[in-house]
């Protein structure tokens, strides 16, 4: 009893140990160089005309990144769960290679794929509009690396859903449509809702991909990230961290939104 009790004890201490040198630690660094010359110098930091822009750029994009994946992510999971046909568990794999894959690796598919060398670049360059080094060069980043959020978040649901409420709703005489939006929607809604937080914080806080496929424009193309990035390299530590408070501060509520969704969804 007393080596089990001792042993739970270091067991404990050594993961909140980690967890404290890992995330809190950084965390905390970041906060405090980020005021570590007062307020006015953060001020100045976060109003920055160009950072504004950066911040607000970023936010609109993974916005519209965010809203494609809750679509397509949504109806994604409903054919990988529903129906079975050759290859689906081959396209179920394939759903989590964001993950597996660094992101830069995905910026570089990007950009051979939708460059100005590629077919589809010189194609579109002849239709009048372009991708790559534009904002739809940095909403397809952000789609590939959040692409599987929503439908990881939402299979489960659908896995566990009692389909007998979903035969009564047909046996009651109601369209597809209707048994859809009235009797499976809410079911997966909470997965819905927390695939796209998550979506949208990592999102936010993309580079790999999108510092490729860009063009870094200031108040044009420029991203938050990226726009860390090039303070940090210009030797202004503190406007970086200044910046990166912001995203920081809106991924944590974004986060606890999300524990906030699950903890209900598990206390049903």
């Amino acid at each position: 009893m007393f080596r089990s009790r001792w042993w739970s004890f270091g067991f404990r201490s050594t993961i909140m140990l980690y967890f404290v040198v890992l995330i809190v630690l950084p965390i905390i660094g970041v906060y405090t160089h980020s005021f570590s010359l007062g307020w006015e110098p953060f001020w100045y930091s976060v109003s920055d005309p160009l950072a504004w822009k950066a911040v607000l750029l970023t936010i609109r994009l993974a916005v519209i990144a965010t809203l494609i994946n809750v679509f397509i992510g949504t109806m994604i999971a409903w054919v990988l769960i529903r129906y079975r046909f050759f290859g689906r568990r081959f396209l179920n794999s394939l759903v989590d290679l964001p993950f597996a894959l660094p992101t830069a690796v995905g910026g570089l598919m990007i950009l051979l794929l939708l460059g100005p060398n590629s077919w589809i670049g010189e194609l579109s360059e002849r239709l009048g509009f372009e991708i790559v080094f534009h904002e739809p060069a940095i909403v397809i980043a952000m789609l590939f690396v959040t692409f599987p959020f929503v439908i990881r978040a939402v299979q489960p649901l659908l896995e566990e859903m009692d389909q007998s409420e979903e035969e009564a709703a047909y046996t009651l005489g109601a369209s597809k449509a209707k048994t859809f939006f009235q009797v499976i929607f809410p079911t997966i809604l909470p997965g819905i809702l927390s695939g796209a937080m998550l979506a949208f914080s990592r999102g936010l806080a993309e580079f790999g991909a999108v510092v490729l496929v860009a063009g870094n424009i200031p108040g044009k193309t420029l991203i938050a990230s990226v726009y860390i990035f090039g303070e940090v390299e210009s030797g202004n530590p503190q406007g970086a961290a200044a910046v990166s408070v912001l995203l920081l501060t809106f991924s944590f509520l974004i986060l606890w939104t999300v524990n906030v969704i699950q903890s209900r969804r598990a206390g049903k």
